[in-house]
C-alpha cells in the first residue's frame, strides 16, 4: 500500500514552520496514541503513520530530501523503525519538548545520502521483450582523498569548541531555556580546522558513474527500477542512497500500449470491406493474418490473443486488438469516379438495403425533427 504524503498526514500545508506541525503533531499523537486507544487496532497505525511524518518534517535535512524527492529521498525503513516503540504516554511529546525546554539531546551527525531519480527512455519492443542498457549519471561520491571525512590528509576533524560535539546550543529567554542548531558546525558537532582540498571539506565530491542496468521483459511506463547503494555518498561515513531508473516507453508508429494488450488501426478499402478478404497485419513478432469477413464496419475490432506483452507481474501474454477504418478511395481516374457514380446510382435503387445504418439515422434525425 502505497504511504500517504507526510504534510497530508498531519494536515498541513508544505509551507508549514515547524511551530505549526508540532501543534498538528500533538493533537494526532494525544488522538491515536495506543495507551488511549487499546480497543482500537487502527490508532496504532495512525499513531505510527503520525510520528514518522513528524520525524521526517522536524529535520531539516529529511524535509529538504522529502520535498524534492518524496518518500524516496527518505530512508523508509529508518523512519518505520523509529515509530515502532512508544513507551508511556508522555513519551508522545518527548521530542517536542526536548526543542523547547533544552533536553540535551544532539542529532546525530551521520546522514544517508540522497536517492537519485533518472528517467530513461526505451522502445517498445525493448520494453516487451526486455533488455540490458548502459547509463552516465552525475552523483557526489565519497571522496578518495579525505575517505569522507573532510579533514586533511594527516588530520582529523576536531570536536566544535561551541557545541562540545553537541550539534546544539542552548539560548537563555527569559524563563525558557531555547535549543538552536550550533551557528559555527551547523548541528554537526565537529569542525575541520584543514580541510581537504580536493572536497573543500564536504567530504564528498562530483563524479559521473556509467551503470548498467537490467531491464526486465514487461516493463510499463512509470515502472521504475531500483538500483540500491548507487545515490548519493552519505555524511560522515553514512550510507549511500539509491538510484531509481524510472521507465518511459518511447511513442511507437503502429502500436499503443494499455497495461497488457496493444493497440493498432488496420486500414482496409472499401471493396474488401464489402466482400471480405485475408489481410496481414504486424506483430511484435512478425505478421500475422486475419480474415475479413464480407459487409465488415468500420470501428470494428479483431482480437488476436496473446499478441500482446507479458507484464512484469503477469503470468500470461496480453492481447492485439485491431481496429478496422474502412478507407476512403483518393487521386481517383476518370474511368475509376464513372464507375463510382454507376456503383452508387444502382445501389440508390435499393439504398434502405445496402446502407441499413444510413436509414436507420436518417429516421432518428426525422424523429428528432418532428417531436
Amino acid at each position: 500500500m502505497a504511504k500517504r504524503d507526510y504534510y497530508e498526514v498531519l494536515g498541513v500545508n508544505k509551507d508549514a514552520t515547524e511551530d505549526e506541525i508540532k501543534k498538528s503533531y500533538r493533537k494526532l499523537a494525544m488522538k491515536h496514541h495506543p495507551d488511549r486507544n487499546p480497543d482500537n487496532p487502527k490508532a496504532e497505525e495512525h499513531f505510527k503513520e503520525a510520528k514518522e511524518a513528524y520525524e521526517v518534517l522536524t529535520d531539516a535535512n529529511k524535509r529538504a530530501a522529502y520535498d524534492h524527492y518524496g518518500h524516496a529521498g527518505v530512508d523508509p525503513s529508518a523512519a518505520a523503525g523509529a515509530g515502532a516503540g512508544f513507551g508511556g504516554f508522555s513519551d508522545a511529546f518527548g521530542d517536542i519538548f526536548s526543542d523547547i525546554f533544552g533536553g540535551g539531546r544532539s542529532r546525530s551527525t551521520v546522514f544517508r545520502g540522497a536517492d537519485l531519480r533518472y528517467n530513461l527512455e526505451i522502445a517498445l519492443e525493448d520494453a516487451a521483450r526486455g533488455t540490458e542498457t548502459r547509463i552516465r549519471i552525475p552523483a557526489l561520491e565519497e571522496c578518495e582523498t579525505c575517505k569522507g571525512t573532510g579533514a586533511k590528509a594527516g588530520s582529523q576533524p576536531t570536536t566544535c569548541p561551541t557545541c562540545s560535539g553537541h550539534g546544539q546550543v542552548r539560548m537563555q529567554q527569559g524563563f525558557f531555556s531555547i535549543q538552536q542548531t550550533c551557528p559555527r558546525c551547523h548541528g554537526t558537532g565537529k569542525i575541520i580546522p584543514n580541510p581537504c582540498q580536493p572536497c573543500s571539506g564536504t567530504g564528498r565530491v562530483k563524479k559521473h558513474k556509467t551503470l548498467s542496468v537490467k531491464i526486465p521483459s514487461g516493463v510499463d511506463e512509470g515502472d521504475r527500477i531500483r538500483l540500491s547503494g548507487e545515490g548519493e555518498a552519505g555524511v560522515n561515513g553514512g550510507p549511500a542512497g539509491d538510484l531509481y531508473v524510472v521507465i518511459h516507453i518511447k511513442p511507437h508508429n503502429v502500436f499503443t500500449r494499455d497495461h497488457n494488450d496493444l493497440h493498432c488501426e488496420m486500414p482496409i478499402s472499401f471493396t474488401i470491406a464489402a466482400l471480405g478478404g485475408d489481410i496481414e497485419v504486424p506483430t511484435l513478432d512478425g505478421y500475422a493474418k486475419i480474415r475479413v469477413p464480407v459487409e465488415t464496419q468500420s470501428g470494428k475490432v479483431f482480437r488476436l490473443r496473446g499478441k500482446g506483452i507479458k507484464g512484469v507481474r503477469s503470468s500470461t501474454h496480453g492481447d492485439l486488438l485491431c481496429h478496422v477504418v474502412v478507407e476512403t478511395p483518393v487521386n481517383l481516374t476518370a474511368r475509376q469516379k464513372e464507375l463510382l457514380q454507376e456503383f452508387e446510382a444502382i445501389s440508390g435503387k435499393d439504398a434502405e438495403r445496402h446502407n441499413p445504418r444510413a436509414k436507420s439515422w436518417m429516421d432518428k434525425v426525422k424523429e428528432f425533427f418532428d417531436s
